[in-house]
């Protein structure tokens, strides 16, 4: 298990529901997604001046002053959670913590498909964590 839990705010299927047209992986995603859907809540003035995008405004607000980790890779909205004290981790990171508990047989062609998909991670970078974990 890579989480205790997974919770998902309205704010985030609505941006992946208005941008599905152009990703491939969106309807499959909604899919998944609906059953650790949780309602927006009010997002704090201290959020709402780092001038993010709703989705990534609300995953902050529900980690605020709670011991859950936000998954972001917008910089902004990681540098947003960093100065709310909550633990951030990327898509990136998810995918190497899903190879090493056992859950993916290979790491690489999930970062490939995420490069593909218009996630920028340098190669360099890439390939010294992937083979850090020995892929």
């Amino acid at each position: 298990m890579l989480a205790p839990a997974i919770l998902i705010p309205n704010a985030v299927i609505e941006e992946v529901r208005a941008g599905q047209h152009k990703d491939r992986t969106a309807a499959t995603a909604l899919k998944w997604a609906g059953k650790y859907l949780v309602e927006d809540i009010a997002i704090a003035a201290s959020i709402e001046r780092w001038d993010l995008g709703l989705g990534e405004a609300q995953v902050i607000a529900h980690c605020v002053g709670g011991s859950r980790w936000a998954v972001l890779d917008d910089r902004a909205a990681r540098r947003c959670a960093a100065a709310h004290d909550v633990g951030v981790i990327g898509t990136f990171g998810v995918v190497l913590r899903a190879k090493k508990a056992g859950q993916v047989g290979s790491a690489r062609p999930l970062v490939k498909e995420l490069v593909s998909a218009g996630m920028f991670m340098g190669d360099e970078f890439v390939e010294g964590v992937l083979a850090s974990i020995g892929e």
